[in-house]
């Protein structure tokens, strides 16, 4: 328990480390023989994936590296699931012997039936071994969870700890807006990701930097709208503000009404530069220029990109000097 409020360093840290919040207490186990094994979804595969090396308890990246031979793979059949000749084939592979291959056949078609009961996109047991007394154990496992499923997986979804997590991130996901934080000083506010990516990438050929990935989504509300700038706004690092939007699924109108109840909500004192298309985008403007805010408008998306750099241009020489 000494390890309780002290830092952890391991390859999968930050070089910083990390605090210890929680100890798990499990039993000791010796390890007679090592192997590697995990079910994921494959985008290529189209579907589960199960994945085996004899090579265990070391970085399976490095076995593929070193020796891709040694790595096997089989797809699983969703409505069948893993079929008992899959599991006695992947044992063998494992290096499983004698009674042994019926054990590891077993544990891997119990591993498959919680990949499907926890709604998970990787199940990982590294190192995947047996026991000098000829135990098949998992010895160690690392699980990750469709985020989509949190709806119907609460209860592993409340255990979540956000500790080491981006506390705007958190605020963000409270509010289902999809939010990673940077180092830069133009925030951005874009529904879909692509429209996202494309945003950042020509505020930095305007020699701009972006603050933000901010996606409100196809099903946004002006309540959603208000939480982003709350969020956008309380970044310090932040002297402007980018908004893009292209009203597909989107209502431009619900768009720029979150924008000016927002903006006079939170007096708004940031540059403001926004670029609508698409649905009721003549309503949306109409709703902009009639909001009496200082809000800057754009034509297209390179137009929006120079003028929010341009607007904190001054700001940043001013702070410089």
């Amino acid at each position: 328990m000494n390890m309780l409020g002290k830092k952890l360093v391991t390859k999968q840290t930050p070089k910083d480390g990390v605090k210890v919040n929680k100890v798990m207490v499990a039993e000791a186990l010796d390890i007679a023989r090592e192997t590697y094994f995990a079910i994921l979804m494959d985008r290529s595969f189209g579907g589960p994936v199960m994945v085996g090396s004899p090579n265990g308890g070391v970085d399976i990246e490095e076995v593929a590296e070193k020796n891709p031979a040694s790595i096997f793979k089989e797809p699983i059949d969703i409505v069948e699931g893993i079929t008992d000749v899959q599991a006695d084939a992947m044992a063998k592979n494992l290096g499983f012997k004698g009674q042994k291959i019926a054990q590891a056949a077993k544990e891997i078609k119990n591993l498959y039936k919680l990949f499907l009961k926890v709604d998970a996109t990787q199940v990982e047991i590294n190192p995947f071994g047996e026991t000098p007394d000829g135990r098949v154990v998992c010895f160690d496992a690392k699980i990750n969870f469709d985020d989509n499923a949190a709806f119907r997986q609460k209860e592993i979804f409340a255990q979540e700890d956000f500790s080491e997590s981006d506390p705007r991130e958190v605020q963000a996901s409270k509010h289902n807006l999809n939010y990673i934080g940077m180092d830069g000083n133009i925030a951005c506010l874009v529904n879909g990701a692509g429209l996202a990516m494309a945003t950042m990438d020509i505020i930095k050929l305007h020699r701009g930097s972006p603050a933000n990935f901010l996606d409100v989504g196809g099903t946004v509300t002006e309540n959603q709208v208000y939480h982003a700038f709350t969020l956008l706004t309380s970044d310090v690092q932040v002297k402007a503000i980018l908004v893009n939007i292209f009203g597909g699924i989107v209502n431009c109108a619900t768009i720029a009404r979150g924008i000016t109840n927002a903006c006079k909500s939170i007096n708004l004192k940031l540059p403001l530069i926004v670029r609508l298309e698409g649905t009721n985008v003549e309503e949306a403007r109409k709703i902009l220029s009639e909001s009496n805010l200082p809000i800057i408008t754009a034509v297209d998306l390179d137009d929006a990109a120079s003028k929010a750099v341009a607007s904190i241009s001054p700001r940043v020489v001013a702070e410089r000097l």
